[in-house]
Parts: C-alpha cells; structure tokens; sequence
C-alpha cells in the first residue's frame, strides 16, 4: 500500500508520499503558521494530504506525527508546545475531514520507528530512540514495532527524576532530565555560569578554552549519562539513537558515550549510541510508517 505521512511541526509542515517500497514520490513543505490556530493547520494538514492523494488512485494510508503526547484517557492532545492543540481532538477531527481512519503518534515515537526501520538503528532488535532538542523526549521499539505502553508513555526518559528538588519543570515536578539537558536549560547554564548570553552551537565552540565552559561541559555530561544510565539499566536496548539538535554534539559519541558507561550497572557495556542517519526526515517517514 502506498503511504502518506505528516510532519506536524512548530514552524512547518511536511508531507511525505512513498510508495509501498519506500521510494519517495512526493514531499512537500509548508509553514505552519500556528498563530492562526488550531483550524487553520487542520485545514493545512488536508490540504497537504489532498495534493499528496493525487499520485495514487488507490487507497493509501495516512501517519501523523505531532507534538505532545495524545491521552489515551481523553484522545486528546497534551504536552505540546503547539499550544492551540492542547485539549483538541486532532486525531478525530483530521479522520472527518479526511473520511479515513488515520494513524497518529508524538514526534518521538516516529523519530524512534523511522531509525528502526529505515535509519541507523535498522539491524537492531531493542530500540531506544532519544530527542534532545527544545524538550527532551524518547521512544521504543522492539522487533520493528512501536512499544507504548499501557498509558502511552513509554521512553519519556526527559521527565524522570534527575536531581530531587532540582529544576522546575513545565509538567509541574522538579528535577525532570529535560530541565538540565534541552537545549534551551544548557544555554540558560551557561548564562549563569558565564553572564553571556549565546546559542548552543557558539557555545559547543569556545567550552574547552575556559574554566567556566569546562564546568559546564562536565555538569552537562554528568546529567546525560545518568539520564542514559538509568534508561539502559532498565531497558538494556540493543542500541540508542539519538535526535534532535542537541544531538549535533560530537563529544557525545565518544565522551558522552564513556560517562554514561561509567555509570551503567554492569561489569559490561556494550550499548551503541548513535547519531541519527534521517536528520529532521524523520518525523515525517515515521509518520508514514505508523
């Protein structure tokens, strides 16, 4: 079967067509504009799927990925920072218009089934997919197949308990990994340890050259390789794959890879954490693959 998929994202919105051996036929990108709310991505969601649609006669599949978890309580979106989505239906709302079942799942778990199946992790059983990007996020998947979970909240490694009474954080705990190792907490740390305010990547350059970025650097790959750590500890994948742009990070391969070794418990580590092959492709060839 020919498949759609959709990248729902904070800034655009991307549509995949594949064919049913995953040659791309069509991609189309389109801003998305949430400042006009939640009906008008509706409306861009099935705009987009409509001009997908014409290069197949038959019936093809449709996968959504979307910011935030969907409730299995409710059905209804929360936790995204696409604002106008929380509290809403999407997933109901697109199967109206559209007048299909569609499958729909949070931008971790399509990060996750994209590198299982098409990426770096596809000769691997065990799969740990990882996004360290604006939040923290995670998904698995065991033997080419999704694990949710029985509330769907399955590899939400970002909000469990790194430092108790630590950081407050938006869900409302304190202490979440997402709080000390998202992109936007390293840039706030080394605001406060250096008074200077710059972006991740001018950071990563000078961190070497001075006492202040060496502290940070080290605060940084403490705080990933106990969140890592416990992830492997309780799972053991086969392999971790990370995303996101804190992934662009070099020494997490190497440095970050031999902290979170260190404190693994086991006499033998062997876990590979790699960096992503599918880039910010991802989301929208999970999508299709839901």
């Amino acid at each position: 079967m020919n498949k759609i998929g959709i990248d729902l994202g904070g800034t655009k919105i991307e549509g995949i067509f594949l064919d049913d051996k995953f040659n791309v036929i069509e991609r189309i990108r389109i801003p998305t504009q949430q400042e006009k709310g939640y009906n008008s991505i509706i409306d861009s969601i099935v705009s987009l799927v409509n001009s997908l649609k014409k290069n197949s006669d038959d019936i093809v599949s449709i996968g959504v990925s979307a910011p935030g978890a969907i409730s299995k309580k409710t059905g209804l979106i929360k936790n995204s920072n696409t604002h106008c989505l929380i509290g809403m239906p999407l997933k109901e709302d697109l199967e109206k218009v559209l007048k299909q079942k569609i499958a729909l799942d949070n931008d971790a778990n399509c990060f996750t089934i994209a590198e299982a199946v098409l990426g770096a992790a596809k000769e691997y059983n065990v799969v740990f997919g990882v996004i360290i990007g604006t939040g923290v996020g995670g998904g698995i998947v065991l033997n080419g197949n999704l694990h949710r979970g029985r509330t769907h909240i399955a590899g939400e490694w970002g909000h469990h308990t790194l430092r108790i009474d630590g950081n407050k954080c938006y869900c409302g705990k304190l202490g979440c990994v997402e709080t000390y190792i998202c992109g936007p907490a390293l840039e706030k740390r080394w605001t406060t340890l250096t008074g200077k305010t710059e972006a991740l990547p001018s950071i990563i350059e000078n961190i070497d050259n001075t006492k202040s970025g060496l502290q940070w650097k080290k605060e940084f790959l403490e705080n990933f390789a106990i969140g890592l750590a416990n992830v492997i500890d309780i799972l053991d994948p086969d392999v971790i794959v990370l995303g996101g742009g804190v992934s662009n990070i070099p020494f997490l391969y190497d440095e970050g890879r031999d902290y979170v070794y260190d404190k693994v418990f086991s006499d033998l580590v062997e876990t590979p954490i790699l960096k992503n092959q599918l880039g910010d492709s991802a989301g929208v060839f999970g999508a299709s693959l839901l």
